[in-house]
Order: C-alpha cells, then sequence, then structure tokens
C-alpha cells in the first residue's frame, strides 16, 4: 500500500486509532524507551513510553520530496518547561528554547510535503502557550477545529494547503 500519511512527531502515537496503520509513516526525531518515577501510575511507581518511528525525522526538515502526501498529522511537542524526569517530556517531548523559529519551520515543512488540496490536521494543547501564540506561526488559516479534553486545552485544527 502506498504511504499517502505522514506522522512527522508521532512519539508513541497515542491519537492514532490503529497505530501500525499501513497508509502511515510514523516518524519522529526520538527513538527510544523511557521510565520514569511516577507515584500515580503502577505499583512500582513508574511509566513508561515507548517511541518506536518508523523513521528517525526532524519536523523542522523533512526527508520526503514536495508534494508527497494527502494527509499530514502534526502533533509536535508543546512544552516550553519541564523537568529532565518529567513524565509530560518524556511523552510529548519538549520545546527548545527557539520554539517559534521551530513551529513555524514546522507548519513550512508539513505544507511542503502535502500535496495541493491535501490536509494538514494539527493537535496543540495549550497549558504552558496559548493557541493565540502558534496560529501566526503557520502560513495558512485552519478550516475549522475542536477543544476537547478535562479542562479543554487541547485543540485539534485542520488546515487545507492550497
Amino acid at each position: 500500500m502506498q504511504k499517502t500519511v505522514l506522522d512527522p512527531c508521532s512519539g508513541s502515537r497515542m491519537w492514532w486509532l490503529d497505530k501500525a496503520h499501513p497508509s502511515a509513516v510514523y516518524g519522529d526525531i526520538r527513538n527510544e524507551t523511557i521510565t520514569v518515577t511516577d507515584r500515580t501510575h503502577k505499583s512500582d511507581g513508574t511509566r513508561t513510553v515507548k517511541i518506536e518511528p518508523d523513521t528517525l525525522m526532524d519536523f523542522r526538515e523533512l526527508p520526503f520530496a514536495d508534494n508527497t502526501f494527502n494527509v499530514v498529522a502534526f502533533d509536535p511537542p508543546h512544552l516550553e518547561r519541564a523537568g529532565p524526569k518529567s513524565w509530560l517530556a518524556a511523552k510529548y517531548g519538549k520545546l527548545g528554547n527557539d520554539w517559534r523559529e521551530d513551529l513555524n519551520k514546522g507548519f513550512n515543512e508539513c505544507l511542503r510535503v502535502l500535496k495541493p488540496g491535501g490536509t494538514l490536521v494539527f493537535k496543540w494543547n495549550e497549558t504552558q502557550i496559548k493557541l493565540k501564540e502558534i496560529l501566526p506561526l503557520c502560513p495558512v488559516k485552519p478550516l475549522f477545529g475542536q477543544v476537547s479534553g478535562r479542562s479543554g486545552l487541547t485543540h485539534f485544527l485542520v488546515f487545507m494547503k492550497p
């Protein structure tokens, strides 16, 4: 089956219903298993997350030709501050000091590898950085979106490449 969907920040594939969908390329900058202390979870006080991408990649410089994919699922790290042993940092990754530039590059790369008329699905949690700071980093405006999560802080937005 042809790979028509790209997830360049797949992490542990949390938002995928089929974590091995044959049409998808799962990418991430990390390939690791991380166990951190968390007294609220297992009886041994740890949690483990496995990041196992099909391909190692950096969302700021994707290793694909222009106009390759029909759909890109973009769920970049959204934490600016997190401790070195943080469960959230292990699970979601952490943004660098140049996060605005990084996310701008990520949006541009996601759009570059999309076919014209292709769909970019973007997920953002605004616990630390508000969505209104993120939207100007994308060169196209979202078509529509949905807010979810217990606190209403997770946004799913859909963009279309012109």
